[in-house]
């Protein structure tokens, strides 16, 4: 079997329980936008209360949480988590799981070299996160379209899921350099997922303490962030840059150490 649609199809049962997921996610926090809503202006008082530092950490910033556009702001932070943690684990896995489930030799015997095979797994990947944020914008829009009042929401999630794309396409590739680099398979996820973590707290640390701002450069969960898109800042073009640079770098380690190691049969 090709080993793109191999690949795809072992990944199947993955990304539908992931959808799941993230439809749960958006449907338990419809039901807490209608709470708020009904609070009025009220809520958004009692909210001003709270410390800055507390509110960056939970994704509150300065977002009126009466208005679904602010309040999806809110909530782009745990599906930019989900989604990152998806594709960091995707990456992991689809590079690394030949040597952990022991079938290393039944791959390597096709005649097709490392490079195919790299090739075919990253764009059996690529699929599989470009569908997860599709379905992420679709039921975006459709479970959170219906309280908008004239709101552009469509747009503004839109915007929000490009950044979240690149953002799963850096953490993805994170995952397949990290399998690709290391001589234990097995621990591949637990890294790619260690460094997530990491760069999420970093950014946390720096929406608590603005000191800390230089440090925004070296935590991808710095550059897309829902206040600044939804609030017209748009992308930064240092940022997108930087993406890019990422991803070619992570691209081109992905290849060479998978090329160049010796793989576990």
């Amino acid at each position: 079997m090709n080993i793109f649609l191999r690949e795809l199809k072992a990944h199947r049962k993955s990304l539908i329980i992931w959808s799941i997921a993230i439809f749960l996610m958006i449907v338990s926090s419809v039901g807490k936008f209608t709470a708020y809503a009904e609070t009025g202006q009220s809520m958004n008082a009692l909210l001003s209360q709270i410390p800055s530092s507390i509110k960056a950490v939970l994704g509150m910033g300065d977002f009126d949480l009466t208005k679904v556009s602010g309040f999806y702001g809110m909530l782009y932070l745990y599906l930019l988590l989900l989604a990152t943690v998806h594709a960091s684990l995707l990456g992991a896995n689809i590079i690394s799981k030949e040597e952990q489930d022991k079938t290393t030799e039944f791959l390597l015997v096709k005649p097709v070299s490392r490079q195919k095979v790299i090739t075919a797994k990253l764009l059996a990947s690529l699929c599989n996160i470009i569908v997860f944020n599709i379905v992420t914008l679709i039921f975006s829009v459709v479970l959170m379209g219906k309280y908008a009042k004239g709101e552009n929401l469509t747009g503004e999630i839109s915007i929000l899921m490009v950044g979240m794309f690149i953002l799963q396409l850096m953490f993805l590739l994170i995952g397949t350099a990290t399998a690709a680099v290391s001589r234990h398979p097995r621990s591949a996820a637990s890294v790619a997922t260690a460094i997530l973590l990491v760069t999420f707290i970093i950014s946390s640390a720096i929406n608590m303490n603005s000191s800390l701002d230089r440090l925004k450069y070296i935590t991808p969960f710095e550059y897309f962030k829902a206040e600044r898109l939804l609030n017209g800042g748009g992308f930064e073009p240092v940022f997108l840059v930087l993406s890019f640079v990422i991803i070619a770098v992570l691209v081109f380690v992905t290849y060479v150490a998978y090329q160049k190691r010796d793989l576990n049969v």
